[in-house]
């Protein structure tokens, strides 16, 4: 199996930064993409950025600019850097693989338990 922890979220004001990470254990066979999504309270679940195994990154409108997506193969740990939050950053952020641990299996999502990231005004 596949589990991923995240760690590094809290409270912040707004203007301020966090440094989100999730690190991966266990069999991983293969990684297509690495993925930050996040759930507001009344509010669907929705991508925040993505790393894929080429190196390629991918992020919501309303991040690109404050929020950098990186990864450390060696660590099989991938990161959010979140600068100049705003109040409607506020969320549970969650990590995601996609990818198998195993080449007789389909790909599927993977997911960490969430961590609460909460940016006052």
């Amino acid at each position: 199996q596949v589990q991923l922890v995240e760690s590094g979220g809290g409270l912040v004001q707004a203007g301020g930064s966090l440094r989100l990470s999730c690190a991966a254990s266990g069999s991983i066979f293969e990684v297509v993409a690495r993925r930050w999504y996040r759930q507001a309270p009344g509010k669907q679940r929705e991508l925040v950025a993505e790393i894929t195994n080429d190196g390629s990154t991918n992020y919501k409108d309303s991040v690109k600019g404050r929020f950098t997506i990186s990864r450390d193969s060696a660590k099989n740990t991938v990161y959010l850097q979140m600068n100049s939050l705003k109040p409607e950053d506020t969320a549970v952020y969650y990590c995601n693989l996609w990818g198998r641990n195993n080449p007789l299996f389909a790909r599927r999502d993977y997911w960490g338990q969430g961590t609460q990231v909460t940016v006052s005004s």
